[in-house]
Order: structure tokens, then sequence, then C-alpha cells
């Protein structure tokens, strides 16, 4: 069987940052792997050490630049990676439909049993995509999964799905399947200087729009950003500087005024 995960090359906020119109300057960004990709990508490497997975690819949509992120999953073991990027998803590129749209089309190319995918991005935090896609190609799926067994003669995968309040639910979902996955799932793998060194050797098909038949209205997002600026805070912290005994009695008289000494 072939397992396809998705993966997102997140961006990461310091606590210093400028914003140019209605973006965050990209000089103070870094970027890396989604954590909840990490998972998933862990998950499905298990699946092809246990025999049950012939071939593990990852997706993702994104620049040139998130091929250094592509090259860390396939340093983890996954066998070949389609970077989707073309001109049209370059601005405002946040919808969730249009996503689904991508990977709908590479799912067509791709046909995999399985697709597994972070519950959520640490960037957005719609915890949507995956479901959504399920829905456009007419797989079985399930949500926050933090057990699987997949049973590949059977065209089944028994999980364990985390529920609000701590409930948990164990269910059996039906081949092909979408399974997006919570974090604990497992252990993620650090990636190995073999491993890293057997990615330069592998595979990225990098690949626009007009290769999975599609055409920019295709992903012409619903999602538009007006406006960006920080929150403003409802009160003001002050820094206490100095030695240890300035400010201890810096801290001593604040809390007089304070009236907690009361």
């Amino acid at each position: 069987m072939k397992v396809l995960v998705t993966v997102k090359e997140v961006a990461e906020v310091g606590d210093d940052f400028a914003i140019e119109g209605t973006a965050i300057a990209p000089a103070d960004l870094d970027y890396s792997l989604n954590e909840w990709d990490d998972y998933a990508v862990e998950a499905a490497v298990q699946l092809a050490e246990a025999g049950i997975a012939d071939e593990v690819v990852a997706v993702t949509i994104g620049p040139e630049r998130a091929e250094e992120t592509i090259r860390t999953v396939l340093a983890k073991g996954v066998d070949r990676a389609v970077r989707v990027w073309d001109d049209a998803l370059a601005d405002g590129f946040a919808d969730v439909a249009a996503k689904a749209t991508v990977f709908e089309a590479v799912v067509a190319d791709e046909a995999p049993h399985l697709v597994l995918g972070g519950v959520q991005a640490a960037d957005t935090g719609f915890g949507a995509t995956g479901v959504a896609l399920a829905e456009r190609i007419d797989f079985e799926h399930a949500a926050v999964v933090n057990a699987l067994d997949v049973d590949a003669d059977a065209g089944v995968a028994h999980v364990r799905r985390e529920l609000e309040g701590g409930v948990e639910e164990l269910t059996d979902v039906d081949l092909p399947a979408v399974l997006t996955v919570q974090t604990g799932i497992n252990e993620p793998r650090y990636a190995s200087l073999r491993g890293i060194r057997q990615a330069q050797q592998k595979e990225i098909a990098a690949t626009d729009l007009a290769d999975l038949g599609l055409v920019a209205g295709d992903v012409e997002s619903d999602v538009t950003i007006t406006s960006l600026s920080e929150p403003e805070s409802e009160s003001d912290a002050e820094l206490i500087e100095g030695n240890a005994g300035e400010a201890a009695a810096r801290l001593a008289e604040r809390l007089r005024e304070s009236g907690v000494d009361a």
C-alpha cells in the first residue's frame, strides 16, 4: 500500500518583529516543519518499517524555500516528495478549500491507500484541511488520531481518537482513508547523518498547477487579509532592573503599592 503524507512548512515569529503591510517582515520569520506533521511522518515511516506500506510519499505546498523542510522528512525515511507551487499561490494562500483542491489533484495522481497529516498547523490552526480533503476525494476519515494500527489485508485502520473532556474513542476506519494525527501518537525520530545524506539523492518533484490539471481560478482564495496589527496590551509590564537587592526592594515596593501586603 502507498501512504501519502501532507506536510507544511510553518513560519515561527520571535518576540520582536516588524509588520510590513498585511504581513510580518520576512526577515523576522524562521521556517520549520509543522509539529503535528512531524508525527504524521513518523507514523507513515513506521508503517513502512513494519512492512505495511510499500511507499511513503510526502506532499507540500510551498515555494522553493520549502525544499529544505521537505529534505528533513526525506531524511527521516520518506521515499520521495512532491512540492506544489505556482505564482497563483503566492499571495494570501490561506484558504482551506484551495489547499484541498491542490491535494485532491495530487491524490488523483498518486492514488494512495492512506493519507496522513497533522491535525492542525502551528501558524493558522484551522484544523480543517484533512477533513476537507477527505470530503473532496470521498475517503473515510478520522481526526485527532492518537493511536493507529493498520490491517492492510483487511483494508481497515484501527484508530484511537482524542475527544473533549479526556474521552477517547476506539473506531475502525475502512481504507482508503484520511487520518489527521495528534501529537503524542509516537515519538518523531531525529534525522540521522546517513538519512540526511540519502535525502540528497531522493526525488522532490517540483509541480505547478498545470501539471495537476488545475488553473489559477481553481485555487483562488476566499480569504482576504485586510489588515495586520499587534494586539493592544491591557496593562503595562514593568521590567525590574538592577542587582538582586535593588530588584527585591523594588518588587516589595510594587507589591505594597498594589495592596498585596494589606
